[in-house]
C-alpha cells in the first residue's frame, strides 16, 4: 500500500488564541492530532478499526517547531506525512501553513512544523506491534 500525504483544514477560532488572538501552543498540538487521525485513517486504522481491532498508533514523542503565529480568523492547511518507518517505529511529518495566494501553489505561508514518533500498540497486552507489511512511502 502506498502512503500518501492527507491534509485537512483549520479555522483559528477564538479558543485556539491568547488574549492576543495569537494561536496557543497547544492548539498546533491540536491541528497536529486531527490531522494524524486523518493519516492514520487512509491506511485503514480509522477510529472505528481501532475499536475493533485493539491496535492504537500511540505518539512517544512530539516536536513542534513555530515559525510564524498564526492569528484568529486565519484558514490553515495541515499536511500529514509519514516520513519513514521501520519494524514498529513510524516518523510521521506535519507542516502548517496558508496559502499566501490561493490561485499560486506553492506560495506558502508556514506556521509550524511538528514530527511525532509512533508506535503500533496492540491492546489489551500493551504491546509494540509491527507496521503492516506492504506500507511503501510515496
Amino acid at each position: 500500500m502506498s502512503i500518501s500525504p492527507v491534509y485537512s483544514q483549520e479555522e483559528v477560532v477564538f479558543y485556539d488564541t491568547d488574549c492576543g488572538g495569537v494561536v496557543s501552543n497547544i492548539a498546533y498540538l491540536r491541528y497536529v492530532e486531527k490531522a494524524r487521525c486523518h493519516l492514520f485513517a487512509s491506511l485503514g486504522m480509522g477510529l472505528a478499526s481501532m475499536n475493533e481491532t485493539q491496535l492504537f498508533p500511540t505518539v512517544i514523542r512530539t516536536e513542534i517547531d513555530y515559525r510564524k503565529p498564526a492569528r484568529l480568523g486565519d484558514k490553515l492547511v495541515v499536511e500529514a506525512r509519514i516520513a519513514s518507518f521501520d519494524k514498529v517505529r513510524i516518523q510521521c511529518d506535519f507542516i502548517i501553513y496558508a496559502e499566501e495566494d490561493p490561485s499560486a501553489k506553492g506560495n506558502r505561508v508556514i506556521f509550524s512544523e511538528a514530527r511525532q514518533t509512533v508506535v503500533l500498540v496492540q491492546m489489551p497486552e500493551g504491546k509494540p506491534a509491527r507496521v503492516p507489511d506492504g506500507w511503501k512511502v510515496d
